[in-house]
C-alpha cells in the first residue's frame, strides 16, 4: 500500500516530484548531505572515531557537524523549516543514491511506522477492531498522498501521533514506559516541523484532562527524565543553528510560525471552511464511516461526561468510564478548529487529525459487528467508494484532453465501475456481515492505485512533474550548463533545479546571461522574447507540450 509504485521494486517510481515543495527539501537534503561528506573528507573521519585520542573525537565531532546543522538551498541558509526530514532523506539517500523515490522514503517509512503503532497499540489496548483501524490509516486518500511526498507533514504527524498514542497508553496503565514516548516522540515532531508540535500536544492533553477535571494527571505528565530527554534531542540543534545563523530566530519563529498563522504573506489563503472540503477527501473512501464514528465517540463522550456529574461514580472505580473516544475526538477536531483561523492554510497543516479519524473508525466498525450495520450507512459507504472510483477512473482522461466532460466512452467505463463497486460493497457486507467491509472496501483502493500509478505514472510524470522537462534537456543538448527560465511557476522552477543539481537563472530577477544558455519559457509567453532578447540570436531547440513549455537555445553576447 505505501510502496507501490513509489520505489523501483514495488511497482516503479514513474511519477517523479511535484509541486514546489517536494524538489525544494529534496535538494536541500542533497546539499547537505555533499556538506556533510565534504566536512568528513577534510579531515579524513568519520561520525563514529576511529579511536577515543582527543584528535579523532574533535575530527568525528567536525565531521558530525558538517551539513548536519544549516539547512542549504543553492549554497545559501534555508531556515524555513528544522532539519529532521532532511537528515532522514540524508541518510536514504547515502543508502539508495540520490533519487526523487528515494527522497520520498522518510515519508513513507514514517507512515508505514504510524500504522504498526497503530495496529500494535489497539491490539493492545482496544483489540478487535485493530486491523480494520490500522488499514484504514493506510488506505485513506490522506495518508496515502503524503505517504509518497518528499515533504515535512509526516514527519510531523507520525511522531506526533505514536507520541500521542503513547501518552493516553501512560494515562491508563499508569507506567511510565508509555510517557517515554511522548517526550521521545514529541521531540521528534518538533524537529520535525517547530514548537507547533508540543503545543498542539499540550492543548490536546490539557482540553482533556480538563473536561475530566483530572489536573493532577497534568502535573504527572511533568516527568523530569522526560523533559531532560526532550531538550537533549530538541536543544543542540536549535542552539547550533542560531548561533551558526544569528537570523534563524526571526525567519524561523516569527516568519515561518507566527506571521505565517496570523497572516496570509505567504499566499495560502482559503476560506473558513476549508479543513472540512480537505477532511472530506482526506478520509476517502472512508468519510462518511469516518464521519459517523466521529459523532458516535461524540456522543459517547457526551454520555461519560454526564455519567461524570452524577453523584453516584461508577462503583469501585475512581475514574468514569472508557475515555479512550473522548481523547480521540479531542484529538481530532483541535487541530481542524485551530489551523482553520490560520491565515495561511495548507492541506498538510491537519494531517495529525486524520490518525484519530481512522482509530474511531476502526473501533467503530468492531463495536457494530454483532448489530450489523444500518441500511443508509452502508449505501452511503458504497456510494462514497464508487465516487473515488468514478473520479480517478476519469483522471487521466482531464489530463490528457485538459477538459471538464471526458470521452463519451470512459464515461461509461466509470459510470459501469462505480455501479459494480456499489453492488460489491453491498453485496459483501450483507451476506458475510460488518468484519468484512474493510477488506471488500479495500479492493476499489487497490485498483485505482495500479490504475493511476501502473497504467498512468507516465502521464502524471508528464503533467505535474519536472523529471521528463529535465531529462528531455539533457538529451538534446547534453552540453549546455546553463538553464535560464522565464515566467514559469515555483514548481517547475524547484523541479528544474533539482534533476539538475544547479539553481537556475531567472530573467526578471538576475538578467539574462552573457554567454550560451537554454531558456525554458511557457509557449503562450514566447511573444516577450524579442523584448528580452533585442540583438541576441535563438532558435526553438524543442517543444514541451505536455505542459505548455518551449526551449530555445540562446547563442552567447556577440
Amino acid at each position: 500500500m505505501l510502496l507501490y509504485g513509489l520505489v523501483p521494486f514495488f511497482g516503479g517510481d514513474q511519477l517523479g516530484l511535484v509541486g514546489a515543495d517536494e524538489p525544494r527539501y529534496a535538494q536541500v537534503a542533497r546539499e547537505m548531505l555533499q556538506a556533510h561528506s565534504d566536512a568528513c573528507h577534510e579531515v579524513h573521519a568519520r561520525i563514529i572515531p576511529h579511536s577515543l585520542k582527543l584528535d579523532d573525537l574533535a575530527n568525528s565531532l567536525h565531521c558530525l557537524q558538517g551539513g548536519s546543522v544549516t539547512p542549504l538551498l543553492y549554497g545559501q541558509p534555508w531556515l524555513e523549516k528544522p532539519a529532521l526530514y532532511y537528515w532522514r532523506a540524508m541518510s536514504f539517500f547515502k543508502e539508495f543514491g540520490v533519487s526523487d523515490w528515494s527522497a520520498r522514503l522518510p515519508s513513507s517509512s514514517g507512515a508505514a511506522f504510524l500504522i504498526a503503532l497503530v495496529f500494535l497499540h489497539l491490539r493492545r489496548f482496544r483489540p478487535g477492531g485493530h486491523l480494520d483501524a490500522a488499514l484504514i490509516t493506510a488506505s485513506c486518500l490522506g495518508i496515502a498522498a503524503f505517504a509518497r511526498g518528499a515533504s515535512t507533514d509526516m514527519q510531523l504527524a507520525a511522531p506526533f501521533c505514536i507520541g500521542m498514542l503513547g501518552w493516553y497508553a501512560w494515562y491508563e496503565t499508569g507506567k511510565k514506559f508509555w510517557l517515554f514516548d511522548l517526550y521521545f516522540f514529541g521531540a521528534a515532531a518538533t524537529l520535525a516541523k517547530g514548537p507547533v508540535a508540543p503545543f498542539l500536544a499540550l492543548v490536546i492533553i490539557c482540553l482533556f484532562l480538563g473536561l475530566r477535571k483530572e489536573w493532577a494527571v497534568l502535573r504527572r505528565t511533568i516527568w523530569w527524565p522526560g523533559i531532560v530527554l526532550y531538550l537533549v534531542m530538541v536543544l543542540p540543534w536549535y542552539i547550533a543553528v542560531q548561533h551558526s545563523n544569528p537570523t534563524f530566530y526571526r525567519q524561523f519563529f516569527l516568519e515561518h510560525n507566527l506571521e505565517r498563522f496570523a497572516t496570509n504573506r505567504y499566499m495560502h489563503h482559503q476560506p473558513f471552511w476549508y479543513y472540512l472540503a480537505v477532511l472530506f477527501i482526506a478520509l476517502m473512501p472512508w468519510t462518511i464511516l469516518g464521519i459517523r464514528a466521529l459523532f458516535d465517540g461524540i456522543e459517547v463522550s457526551v454520555a461519560e461526561w454526564a455519567a461524570r456529574r452524577k453523584p453516584m461514580r461508577y462503583l469501585g472505580h475512581g475514574r468514569a468510564g472508557d475515555a479512550f473516544p473522548e481523547f480521540l475526538v479531542l484529538w481530532a477536531i483541535f487541530p481542524i478548529l485551530f489551523f482553520s483561523f490560520s491565515g495561511s492554510k495548507l492541506p498538510g497543516y491537519i494531517l495529525p487529525s486524520i490518525p484519530p479519524l481512522t482509530i474511531l473508525t476502526g473501533d467503530y466498525l468492531y463495536r457494530i459487528r454483532q448489530r450489523g450495520m444500518s441500511a443508509w450507512l452502508l449505501w452511503s459507504h458504497a456510494i462514497c467508494c464508487a465516487v473515488l472510483v468514478f473520479v480517478l477512473l476519469l483522471a487521466p482522461q482531464h489530463m490528457k484532453y485538459d477538459t471538464l466532460v471526458p470521452p463519451k466512452f470512459w464515461l461509461a467505463v466509470a459510470g459501469v465501475s462505480a455501479a459494480f463497486t456499489i453492488a460489491m460493497v453491498v453485496f459483501v457486507a450483507r451476506r458475510w456481515g460488518t468484519q468484512q467491509l474493510c477488506k471488500v472496501s479495500l479492493v476499489p483502493v487497490l485498483a485505482m492505485m495500479i490504475f493511476l500509478l501502473g497504467f498512468h505514472g507516465r502521464e502524471l510524470d508528464l503533467n505535474y512533474s519536472a523529471r521528463p522537462l529535465a531529462q528531455e534537456i539533457a538529451a538534446q543538448a547534453p552540453t549546455e550548463k546553463t538553464v535560464a527560465v522565464l515566467g514559469i511557476k515555483r514548481d517547475m522552477d524547484y523541479g528544474l533545479a533539482f534533476y539538475r543539481n544547479e539553481r537556475l537563472v531567472h530573467y526578471d530577477h538576475d538578467g539574462v546571461p552573457d554567454g550560451e544558455h537554454l531558456l525554458v519559457v511557457r509557449a503562450n509567453d514566447t511573444d516577450d522574447l524579442a523584448r528580452w532578447l533585442t540583438g541576441r540570436v535563438y532558435t526553438p531547440l524543442f517543444l514541451y507540450d505536455a505542459q505548455g513549455f518551449e526551449v530555445y537555445k540562446v547563442l552567447a553576447r556577440q
